[in-house]
């Protein structure tokens, strides 16, 4: 490689054809990812009913993927740094997509989770790989443009993958539906392969569990960090468990809600870009510390209009709940990089492994409560988190301006 390939200019700037494809094969990508992930949530009550399976245990069939992803994602990014990014982009879509058609076709409720399983490891290819990969083929003027797309990438595929699977599921069968979002990863991953150009600006390294293990130690070692990682596991962990449980409420009487209108109150998910960008901004003029508990505060007065039994205050509490979840992840994640020294990658993957750690962890115990007390014990356990966080986020406002 010449001196001039390594040079600011010679990277992916805003405008050329060249970054317009890889912001499209970074969207499609983002999209396939949460698409694939979060499709079966929608789903749990069908689960349920056609494999005889409590709410908790139906859960698995996104716990396990979500709880798998946690731990692949730890090493991921070290993988790609030895074989590549655009092989383990490319390779993670194919696979988790062709595993997502697989599951369609599952006969059993033990293989079905098995294909759960496999694509939370594929997947782990994808969203801590991505950001690196943006980061080093694309100028410094236009690396806020690209993340933010492949981050919206992410948001509405979440979104788009719950509501497209519960109009399908009512259209057809909840097969026809998964099978569907395990096609549109395929075509993700020929646009990932065809339009993402080759790594430039990438240089392999020795992959050393010495560096990588003394990094996660550094990081574990302050106080800052530690509790940033503690609202990760306690705000996602509430946020999963609250939307998991919706489904079996609204389905049943008194509201009697079809699965596409099921599916279609993940459009709520669209308020999450309103309030990452309000949040980032309000953190911006009054200080992260003074953000974050603002809208937890935000989510817990949600959370208690759920509990009404009005179908139009329970919607209201749900926006609530998300509006402040957004807000607040986009304050704590953002806050990780700040607070980071060194090896900002991997202080990244821990609060990422805390953040799907809650969505699994604790998206299968609310199964548990729902069973057991209903909604006002669902509720009880998210306000519990939610108060943790709260907690949390008061004592790193008390630990100070260094953060």
């Amino acid at each position: 490689m010449d001196r001039g390939s390594e040079t600011t200019a010679e990277r992916l700037e805003g405008g050329t054809p060249a970054f317009r494809r890889l912001n499209l094969a970074l969207f499609a990508a983002g999209f396939a990812t949460f698409a694939v992930l979060y499709c079966v949530q929608p789903l749990l009550p069908i689960f349920s009913e056609e494999f005889q399976v409590s709410a908790a245990v139906s859960s698995l069939s996104l716990s396990l993927s979500t709880g798998f992803l946690a731990v692949a994602m730890l090493v991921a990014g070290s993988l790609s740094d030895v074989l590549g990014r655009k092989p383990i982009m490319v390779a993670a879509l194919l696979s988790s997509a062709l595993l997502t058609i697989l599951s369609a076709l599952a006969p059993t409720w033990p293989i079905l989770l098995t294909t759960r399983v496999m694509i939370g490891i594929t997947l782990s290819g994808l969203p801590a790989v991505g950001m690196a990969y943006v980061s080093e083929e694309v100028d410094r003027k236009s690396i806020g443009l690209a993340m933010g797309l492949f981050i919206g990438g992410n948001a509405i595929g979440g979104m788009s993958g719950r509501l497209i699977t519960g109009i399908l599921t009512d259209l057809s069968s909840w097969r026809v539906a998964v099978g569907a979002i395990g096609a549109l990863g395929l075509v993700a991953a020929v646009m990932a392969w065809r339009s993402l150009p080759p790594s430039a600006h990438f240089h392999p390294r020795r992959a050393d569990l010495m560096d990588l293990l003394r990094s996660f130690a550094a990081h574990l070692s302050d106080p800052g960090l530690r509790g940033l990682y503690a609202e990760a596991f306690l705000l996602m962990g509430a946020f999963v468990t609250l939307y998991n449980y919706l489904g079996y409420r609204l389905m049943a009487s008194p509201y009697l809600l079809s699965h596409s209108a099921i599916g279609a109150i993940f459009v709520i998910y669209l308020v999450g870009t309103a309030s990452s960008t309000v949040a980032g901004s309000l953190a911006d003029r009054f200080g992260r510390q003074h953000v974050l508990w603002a809208v937890i505060a935000v989510m817990l007065f949600g959370v208690a209009l759920s509990l009404l039994s009005s179908l139009f205050a329970i919607l209201a509490g749900i926006v609530a709940v998300t509006f402040g979840f957004f807000g607040a992840h986009s304050v704590a994640s953002s806050w990780v990089g700040v607070r980071a020294q060194t090896a900002k990658a991997q202080a990244s993957a821990l609060y990422l492994f805390c953040y799907y750690c809650g969505s699994s962890i604790v998206g299968t115990l609310g199964g548990v409560f729902w069973a057991s007390w209903g909604w006002p014990g669902l509720a009880g356990l998210v306000s519990a988190l939610l108060i943790a966080a709260l907690a949390v986020a008061f004592r790193l406002l008390r630990i100070g301006p260094s953060l």
